[in-house]
């Protein structure tokens, strides 16, 4: 996602990819298992309102609303191709969710309307600018007390996650940030409280973290 149409890159950077990202997914990155964890980390309550930032084909928004039937749940995504997948996947599964196109640094909803903000892999595809720009637009939807949960990549936890971190950079967009570790920095540097990495999981392309951060009351 970027300012520009220029900078948005896709879910696999290519769109002719795009039909192959789930099962990609699901044999190489322990979908499931990271996936779940976010979920249970975000401790979701009845009567919530929970965005799915960047949500792609829809697997963590349905994981989301499969959890946690009466929150209030929406994806949002750049890619109206994707999304169409997302919806399609919804309506397979009989699961009623709000999806909404557009870009993460320019979200079009009011302010402290979200209790909970959820995103998987999408941050990385993000110019250090638009991540930035991003998280402010994340602080400001959240409610006070709101919380963040992020899986991304994160810092190689280990000298054979290293090599693998090179191969998503050279596949998936800006991750330069993230494989240094920083995106907690950058959530605080967005306003945002408590950042910190709640858990890793080693992958085929490299360190997988799990992150959370909540907007100051």
């Amino acid at each position: 996602m970027g300012k520009s149409r220029k900078e948005y890159i896709y879910a696999l950077k290519y769109r002719w990819l795009t039909p192959l990202y789930d099962p990609i997914l699901r044999l190489t990155l322990r979908e499931q298992t990271f996936k779940k964890a976010l979920v249970e980390q975000a401790r979701i309550q009845p009567g919530q309102r929970v965005l799915d930032l960047g949500c792609g084909t829809g697997t963590l928004t349905l994981l989301i609303k499969s959890a946690h039937p009466h929150a209030r749940v929406v994806g949002f995504d750049g890619d109206p191709k994707i999304l169409s997948l997302a919806q399609a996947k919804a309506a397979r599964a009989g699961l009623e969710i709000d999806w909404k196109q557009g870009l993460a640094q320019e979200l079009p909803y009011a302010n402290g309307c979200f209790d909970r903000v959820l995103s998987s892999l999408m941050l990385h595809h993000l110019s250090s600018e638009n991540k930035r720009a991003a998280l402010r637009e994340v602080l400001r939807v959240l409610r006070p007390g709101g919380e963040l949960h992020v899986a991304d990549w994160g810092k190689p936890q280990n000298a054979l996650m290293r090599p693998a971190s090179l191969l998503i950079a050279l596949l998936d967009g800006y991750s330069r940030e993230n494989v240094a570790g920083l995106l907690p920095e950058l959530f605080r540097q967005a306003g945002l409280a408590e950042a910190r990495q709640a858990a890793h999981y080693n992958t085929l392309f490299g360190t997988l973290a799990l992150y959370s951060a909540r907007k100051p009351a």
